[in-house]
């Protein structure tokens, strides 16, 4: 075993002899640091890191107790375990000495035979709980590698099948993708200017922009005939496509589990339920009005009919975003939250380019 790849242990003991004594006895296996004082122990370890501490006790400027006290209040050295020696034999001490982090006691005058023992089965303790925390470490980021990976690919057959929803009247995934950026901006403002505390304060942003996609799901149990109509609809085909939040809500409900984490279904359910809604109470499909719209629906609602203004559809031409953004001040108290309208108005750039 070469020098440098010897393990380095602190002998600190005010009796010269101890010292010579414990030195001889572990330097056959280990290199050996040794100090006459706790004063000068810490001056060691502003430049040298044991694997080990071996301290003496009963010390005059310093004792072992005060010493270990400073290292285990230190980042450097707190992980550092420390054997008192002692020649002590009141249980209290050994007790005293236990409570403030030491890993365990060797009475003096020590035999070489059993210091060594005891140092090479505290060394093998440390080196087996090093060991086991970077199984740990390791095994953590797989397990994140793995479910990031899991989640990449759930996300996608989410983005796929949600496309293909939209697709069959006669838009594509760049609706979620829009309605998304949209929704975002307007949860960014609620949160950084404070409002909504009591809710706002629960949301996981990224997750709840994440379940918006299912908002309009339920489109996948509408008729071709309905969804793709180039003109108006019948007070007929306009109750069928109501349905298609009725159908949302049912399909996002079945995939709920009520024994594990289901905020995901929890907020998607919400936009598909609710983001029909009017302030004003005439929206569908429950007629709910004001602050009785959940608040998710009420943005949800702002964001889906700013892209449907500003999108292609089968039965209109885009407008302009100008004029997209003047039929939603319009619509202030009257479709929408007036709250909402104004966040929309001061944040319509980062809609529009975000």
């Amino acid at each position: 075993m070469t020098a440098q790849s010897r393990t380095l242990i602190m002998l600190v003991d005010d009796n010269r002899t101890n010292l010579m004594v414990g030195k001889t006895a572990l330097s056959e296996d280990y290199s050996v640091l040794t100090a006459p004082s706790a004063l000068k122990m810490l001056d060691i370890l502003r430049w040298s890191r044991p694997e080990l501490i071996l301290l003496d006790v009963d010390m005059p400027e310093m004792n072992g107790f005060e010493a270990i006290t400073i290292l285990k209040a230190a980042p450097e050295t707190k992980d550092i375990p420390v054997i008192f020696l002692t020649a002590l034999d009141a249980h209290d001490n050994e007790l005293q000495g236990l409570q403030l982090g030491a890993v365990d006691y060797i009475t003096k005058p020590f035999a070489p035979a059993l210091l060594r023992k005891r140092v090479a089965l505290h060394l093998l303790l440390e080196n087996q709980k090093r060991a086991l925390q970077n199984y740990n470490d390791n095994l953590q980021v797989m397990v994140e590698a793995k479910t990031k990976t899991i989640l990449k690919l759930q996300n996608k057959i989410l983005a796929a099948m949600v496309e293909m929803v939209e697709g069959r009247d006669g838009t594509t995934g760049q609706h979620i993708a829009n309605t998304q950026r949209y929704l975002r901006c307007l949860l960014s403002a609620v949160v950084g200017r404070g409002l909504a505390p009591a809710e706002a304060s629960a949301w996981d942003v990224d997750l709840l922009v994440q379940s918006s996609q299912l908002h309009d799901v339920g489109k996948i149990a509408v008729s071709d005939n309905v969804l793709k109509k180039p003109g108006k609809l019948t007070p007929a085909e306009f109750d069928e496509m109501k349905q298609h939040v009725v159908f949302g809500v049912g399909f996002i409900e079945r995939l709920e589990d009520d024994e594990g984490d289901s905020r995901f279904l929890h907020y998607a359910k919400t936009f598909a339920a609710f983001h029909h809604e009017k302030w004003n109470g005439t929206g569908y499909p429950h007629g709910l009005a004001g602050e009785n719209i959940p608040l998710l629906g009420r943005m949800m609602a702002v964001a889906d009919v700013y892209d449907a203004l500003t999108s292609e559809r089968p039965y209109k031409k885009p407008f302009a975003p100008d004029h997209a953004l003047r039929i939603i001040v319009e619509g202030k108290g009257v479709h929408f939250d007036p709250m909402l309208v104004d966040l929309f108005e001061q944040a319509s750039r980062s809609f529009i380019q975000t």
